[in-house]
């Protein structure tokens, strides 16, 4: 039955009666004859209630927003067929609309609106009319926030992040694999080319990721990349409020973040604010003309990241650093247009809401605008002050890495707000440093610049990620430098990151193609021969470095000590590095051993810390050791993580 309550008009009213043929007998006329007169009955009431018969905006984001949040304005972007000659209105209690401003592109709007501090949840519509006429109307939502949603606790040194390359871990669902209207056909056997992975693959596993210790996952891009070929990895965002359909829905990826949290694991966005994929929606109706930079024409950035830094340095390498693009693929956003800033911001506020996200993983940090950066981090850590955010700075010199990090006293007055950084500087001096006969110096002189940073213990430090050789590999897959590697850097300072494969010692021997980097995980589809996840088929030797894993990574969920104690190192010798990490609920003392024969430990260097000795427990093997003496035997080629009894 045709109920009039709930039609928006009354022709759409009529129009079902009609539909339902209840109007032949009331009316009593031919079907034809009322047509005819529904038609200009009709018009008349769209000229009498002032609504056209046009779409809805093509796009209005943010879709929707909470009531609630610290920061008290909202720009909606509107996009709509000359929907700048609107004029939009808004009615709703605690929500003003503050101005409208417009572009050089009439089919884009932006609405700047006032949130007061009490406003409360619900719906409401935004009108825009031309002269008398209502063109569009658009309801909006404000929803309500999850309690304590502000407060949320972000990752820390307590945690081990698991990074993942969704396409490459497990194949959840085979029915999503492909979809003609993306681009970038499925094929396994080529290794730039989708394989399948997605987010029911990372939901399924979850126990898995819990039982081996790891308590965050970082996923790699999961937002739409409607790219003709190599979009795989998602770094070519195409729609910033859509999850790929291939990975699955915004809403699958929620219910991730909430499983994932019943185990006690956060999730961590990965956020591309330089560029966006060549593909997005924005490229066939560009907002503004200086929407991107280098807007007409495109050039390739210098990389010079140094140029940002440089007291002499040039604003021509600046802008040649900061506003270049990557490839002709990946278009360069101008941060510096104010509409696009604000858009970026929200965006991940929104993402950081709708999702539960426990941290955010910025890629490309230093490429953006710089005073936008300050602004983004304000504003993230404004609304999340417990937080986490880790910007990628590749590049070697802490002094470089550390201008980035909140609380830096700049020799030029640069403000940020980002809690950490990726710790290149650390990775390099870690991998140099196990396999060069010498090399353990590199460890301790790195370390030794930490007076660089204001935070160092929020770094996130890492032996390999998706877009380097793996460990394994860069080590010359020499298993026993390999579990040096992961015995440091699971107890080093910092915030580990481990690569999903490490744990069984994925490597890309003889290849640097990043699509073999990033190989499929052994089990994560259907009729794979060896499974990494049950074991089965699994090399024994894989199976041993697995076991290796899960057992230091679950001592170090309770080992204090590590996660916020304090350390202290002694320079390397005789091929040996020694450093502690201790509070006042534990000590723990940590050896590295190059020698390949077994080495006597000279015990008496260590007596600051070590007073009278006693015995102690190497965590990974369960031997005891005697540190009352004056010496002790190291294995060859081990690390030991001596967790002292007294």
């Amino acid at each position: 039955m045709c109920r009039k309550g709930y039609y928006s008009n009354q022709f759409s009213y009529l129009f079902c009666v009609l539909k339902v043929g209840q109007l032949n007998t009331t009316l009593h006329m031919n079907r034809h004859t009322f047509i005819l007169c529904l038609l200009i009955s009709g018009s008349t009431m769209l000229a009498a209630t002032g609504v056209l018969a046009q779409k809805p905006p093509q796009h209005l984001e943010p879709p929707y927003w909470w009531a609630g949040m610290e920061h008290d304005s909202l720009q909606l972007m509107v996009h709509a067929h000359n929907v700048a000659e609107t004029v939009p209105a808004v009615d709703y209690p605690g929500v003003t609309l503050v101005n409208t401003v417009k572009s050089t592109n009439p089919n884009y709007i932006w609405l700047n609106l006032h949130l007061a501090e009490d406003v409360e949840p619900g719906r409401f519509d935004i009108t825009f009319k031309k002269g008398r006429k209502k063109v569009y109307r658009y309801t909006y939502e404000l929803k309500k926030r999850e309690p304590g949603s502000a407060k949320r606790m972000g990752y820390s040194t307590k945690d081990v992040i698991y990074l993942i390359t969704p396409d490459r871990f497990a194949n959840g669902n085979a029915d999503n694999d492909e979809n003609s209207n993306l681009g970038d056909e499925l094929n396994r056997d080529i290794s730039l080319k989708r394989h399948g992975g997605d987010i029911q693959g990372v939901i399924d596993h979850l126990d898995y990721i819990d039982e081996m210790g790891f308590t965050a996952i970082w996923l790699n891009p999961i937002l739409e990349n409607r790219q003709p070929e190599y979009s795989y990895h998602g770094y070519s965002t195409t729609d910033f409020y859509e999850v790929d359909p291939r990975f699955g829905t915004n809403e699958l990826y929620a219910g991730l973040a909430k499983e994932a949290a019943e185990r006690d694991i956060l999730l961590i966005k990965d956020v591309i604010l330089n560029h966006i994929g060549s593909g997005h929606w924005w490229m066939s109706d560009l907002p503004d003309t200086n929407w991107l930079n280098f807007q007409d024409k495109y050039r390739i950035t210098s990389h010079t990241r140094e140029a940002l830094q440089d007291p002499y340095g040039s604003e021509y390498d600046v802008r040649m650093h900061s506003q270049g693009w990557f490839v002709p693929t990946m278009p360069d956003m101008n941060q510096r247009n104010a509409q696009l800033a604000t858009y970026l911001i929200q965006n991940n506020i929104w993402w950081t809401e709708f999702a539960g996200l426990g941290g955010i993983r910025v890629d490309t940090y230093s490429y953006p605008d710089k005073t936008f950066l300050t602004e983004w981090t304000r504003r993230m850590m404004q609304e999340y002050p417990n937080l986490n955010i880790v910007g990628e700075e590749w590049s070697l010199q802490p002094s470089i890495v550390s201008y980035w990090q909140r609380d830096k006293l700049t020799y030029d007055g640069y403000i940020s707000y980002l809690p950490g950084l990726m710790d290149f500087p650390l990775q390099v001096a870690m991998i140099e440093g196990l396999r060069e006969e010498n090399g353990l110096s590199k460890l301790y002189q790195t370390l030794g610049k930490d007076k660089l940073y204001p935070h160092p213990e929020d770094l996130v430090v890492f032996a390999d990620n998706h877009d380097m050789s793996r460990v394994f590999t860069q080590l010359d897959h020499d298993t026993a430098m390999f579990k040096q590697a992961m015995a440091y850097l699971l107890t080093t300072r910092g915030i580990p990151q481990v690569y999903y494969g490490t744990e069984i010692l994925m490597g890309n021997p003889d290849s640097e193609d990043h699509g073999v980097i990033r190989s499929d995980f052994p089990g994560g589809w259907q009729g794979d021969r060896v499974n990494g996840f049950t074991g089965e088929n699994l090399p024994e030797w894989r199976g041993e470095i697995q076991e290796f894993m899960a057992k230091l990574l679950n001592w170090r969920k309770t080992a204090t000590a590590v996660h916020s104690g304090k350390m202290l190192h002694f320079a390397p010798e005789h091929g040996t590095y020694v450093y502690f990490r201790y509070n006042e609920e534990q000590k723990v003392m940590v050896i590295l051993n190059k020698n390949r024969n077994s080495h006597s430990l000279d015990l008496k260097r260590f007596e600051e810390l070590l007073g009278v000795g006693g015995e102690a427990r190497d965590v990974i093997s369960g031997r005891s050791y005697d540190l009352s003496g004056d010496s002790i035997d190291l294995p060859p080629r081990e690390a030991l993580i001596l967790e002292l009894k007294n």
